[in-house]
């Protein structure tokens, strides 16, 4: 076992290698910061500094690891994940009584590593969420109290909360923070008026130094706990402490709120944050496969991004499927295996017999033969221009978008633009026949494979 100790580095290497060989979907970038320190009793410590990616890693990856020690050492070897407040810096050793970790959210948080300002991608439809938090991060109770963050499923708004909860434990670890779900405060709360424990949760909520409440839209109709919540906002909010909320509608759009919970999420900032442009979605496609360690080719991301607009989510279980299906493949990821893997997406077929707008850019790419990355560049050669108002044109005419939906569509671009390019081709086609002749063939190509009834 000494020669393991001895060659930490190579043994890192081999964990890292199994890893990415056997559980792709767990590896992160920062993986490489991860140091085996020694071998005591049979376990092998490995430092995480971080404190949040320690816990990421205890709790969901301990047994991948377990199993990697085990296959390059070839022995039975248990793993647990340790920070500098354990390690005897001298020796490089690990201490005989473990040291318990100082930190004021264990019991409360659940944090991804994966959740962070440095991995959040700003777009149009999320900036002013993103500095809001920023401003948050550095002033608690000072900047925007509380500040409520709202909009659809799968749009970042846990990204955000989750940002701030770790910024603020990297600056200030003994930050008392709280951050849960509302179903979660409400079943805690629900708990403790059963037990008889009202005094616990009490003090529990109302010494926080920030409060984060993931889904606040659950309150409805739940009288009991928003009666709780009433009073645990009043004493934090007069205390000067940070409350931080999110939920899917906004404040005044929240069914069954009580009047004066409305209120008082409206006295801080409500930001919303709407669905990313086509720039920002091939954006978080790059940050999100840097994050996993995957290579993936701009064609690639600007074709899964013209195919998804409809959230974050689903965006990132695309990339994970065509990962998937390369790995499968054994073949590295590249548009033909991106086509194939999204095959089977509903994304691929509108459920109704109305074309999409996938499917009309697919046509005119194939027409006038250029790249899809160029159609949805800021690029105003004629030779781009033209097809990108061809794609708009037939957007309007073919689906239920609005000016400003098919504009975020092609590139966060404003409904004026849409309005001045459906104007300039429908002009066109009077005036030219080309235009017209080519209008109509790439119009037919998409509307005899989609027939309408």
């Amino acid at each position: 076992m000494k020669k393991l100790i001895q060659t930490s580095g190579e043994t890192k290497v081999q964990i890292d290698a199994y890893l990415r060989k056997n559980h792709p979907e767990i590896c992160r970038h920062w993986f490489d910061e991860i140091e085996p320190v020694g071998v005591d009793s049979g376990t092998l410590s490995l430092l995480v500094r971080e404190p949040v990616r320690r816990q990421y890693l205890q709790r969901t990856c301990l047994t991948q690891f377990t199993e990697a020690a085990q296959a390059i050492t070839g022995r039975l070897l248990a793993v647990r994940f340790v920070g500098d407040e354990n390690i005897d810096e001298s020796k490089r050793k690990i201490n005989s009584s473990p040291t318990s970790e100082t930190t004021e959210f264990e019991e409360q948080l659940t944090l991804s590593p994966d959740y962070t300002f440095e991995t959040f991608v700003v777009g149009p439809g999320n900036r002013l969420a993103h500095a809001a938090a920023i401003a948050v991060s550095a002033n608690l109770g000072g900047a925007y109290n509380p500040l409520f963050v709202h909009g659809g499923v799968g749009l970042g708004k846990t990204h955000v909360l989750q940002a701030v909860c770790q910024m603020v434990l990297k600056h200030k670890p003994s930050t008392r923070i709280g951050y849960l779900s509302c179903q979660s405060f409400s079943e805690m709360f629900m708990g403790c008026v059963k037990s008889g424990r009202m005094q616990d949760f009490r003090h529990r909520f109302r010494s926080l130094d920030i409060l984060v409440i993931d889904d606040i839209h659950f309150l409805s109709k739940r009288e009991q706990s928003q009666e709780e919540f009433f009073h645990t906002f009043n004493t934090l909010y007069q205390s000067g402490k940070q409350i931080i909320l999110s939920s899917d509608a906004s404040p005044n759009d929240i069914p069954d709120l009580e009047e004066r919970l409305v209120s008082r999420f409206n006295c801080g900032l409500v930001a919303r944050v709407d669905r990313p442009c086509y720039e920002t979605r091939v954006a978080i496609l790059k940050s999100k496969s840097t994050l996993i360690n995957i290579v993936v080719p701009d064609d690639v991301c600007a074709y899964i991004a013209a195919r998804i607009d409809s959230n974050i989510r689903e965006l990132e279980g695309a990339l994970t499927k065509v990962r998937g299906y390369a790995m499968a493949s054994n073949v590295a990821i590249n548009l033909d295996v991106a086509k194939a893997a999204l095959a089977g997406d509903r994304a691929s077929s509108s459920r109704s017999n109305l074309p999409t707008i996938q499917m009309i850019i697919d046509a005119v790419i194939v027409y006038y033969d250029i790249k899809l990355s160029d159609l949805m560049s800021k690029r105003r050669h004629k030779s781009v221009a033209l097809p990108r108002q061809v794609c708009m044109w037939l957007a309007r005419k073919h689906t239920r978008y609005s000016l400003e939906e098919i504009g975020g569509y092609f590139g966060g671009r404003d409904h004026t633009t849409v309005l001045h390019a459906v104007r300039t081709i429908g002009n066109r086609r009077d005036e030219d026949p080309d235009v017209s002749r080519a209008v109509d063939r790439i119009e037919g190509s998409f509307v005899r494979e989609n027939p309408v009834d």
